[in-house]
């Protein structure tokens, strides 16, 4: 099969990988320009790009697909498929009636559920013990095309999006490869639009823990914005710590005094921060400003934790004006 790959982040690196491996002309790569990133702001490449440069493929990074040029140069390749897989930019529908079998989209969700930019990560913070992948045949609406085939995953109760999202990017590479060699067989399903459910881009002040939620809402969130954009509790003088992982405790003795928010205990067993339901969330992995992620257990062999503080901006401008 001739195929147009179209692709940027890490997760559609697997599927360009087993592409190549199963044999079919990658005839070219579309993919975003590179952009500078980080405090250096150091211009970095695509995940999709060093990988189709480590395979000898040729890249077009246009700065709007749906420019003449760029819908011309594929045009001129005539391919069969159209893989899309987490790519950045909206395809016309020029574009989409190019390839012969039609764009195929890998979305990391069992849709109609989880439409849009986010899929895993809200998946977790929905709590949601079930995803996977689904490719579809795509048209002009947001993740609304035609399913093909769908597979399922299991979330566990501490999986993070980081994890998840490595399952689920093999996951889609395998069904993609499926997709494209039985796609004369496989029946085209219409999605039910009354049970579609959307999944926004993550937005930086949902990192802010909000304790008074429930213990398990809490776990989702820290979970599901890891390794993003870590969710985060506001410190002694002004700081912020992020935190990387946790769990659930459904009881504690003596808590019933305290708020939420409330370290009750900072020792080699974790550190123990009372929910807005009376639960407990055990913080077992976190990262001090300017320091690395450390375990709880380590870090308390050579510091001190405050206890019967509580993390939020409200009680440290009880304690300091200038918080």
């Amino acid at each position: 099969m001739n195929i147009v790959f179209m692709g940027t982040p890490a997760f559609a690196v697997s599927s360009l990988q087993r592409l190549h491996e199963a044999g079919h002309n990658i005839s070219l790569v579309v993919t975003q320009p590179d952009r500078p990133f980080g405090r250096g702001k150091k211009i970095k490449k695509s995940e999709v790009k060093e990988k189709a440069e480590e395979l000898g493929l040729e890249i077009f990074q246009p700065t709007r697909i749906k420019h003449e040029d760029s819908i011309s140069k594929i045009k001129e390749l005539n391919p069969d498929f159209i893989i899309v897989v987490a790519y950045g930019q909206i395809l016309s529908k020029e574009i989409l009636n190019i390839p012969k079998f039609g764009c195929i989209n890998v979305h990391a969700s069992l849709l109609p559920s989880l439409r849009g930019a986010a899929p895993i990560n809200w998946s977790i913070i929905n709590g949601d013990k079930i995803t996977g992948v689904t490719t579809m045949l795509m048209d002009e609406g947001l993740d609304t095309g035609d399913m093909l085939l769908k597979s399922e995953v299991e979330i566990t109760e501490a999986m993070t999006a980081g994890e998840l999202h490595d399952v689920l990017s093999e996951v889609g590479a395998k069904i993609l490869i499926k997709t494209i060699d039985e796609i004369n067989d496989i029946e085209r399903v219409k999605q039910d639009n009354n049970k579609a459910s959307y999944a926004p881009m993550l937005k930086k002040e949902m990192s802010l823990i909000n304790w008074k939620d429930s213990a398990q809402n809490i776990h989702n969130m820290i979970r599901g914005l890891n390794p993003n954009q870590l969710a985060y509790f506001p410190y002694l003088e002004g700081s912020t710590v992020k935190v990387h992982k946790t769990s659930i405790i459904d009881s504690f003795n003596g808590n019933s005094n305290y708020e939420a928010g409330t370290v009750l205990e900072a020792s080699k067993n974790g550190i123990f921060v009372k929910a807005g339901d009376d639960k407990i969330i055990l913080i077992e992995e976190f990262q001090m400003p300017g320091k690395n992620k450390v375990s709880t257990k380590d870090y308390l062999r050579g510091n001190t934790f405050r206890e019967k503080i509580r993390l939020d901006y409200e009680y440290f401008k009880t304690i300091n004006d200038n918080f």
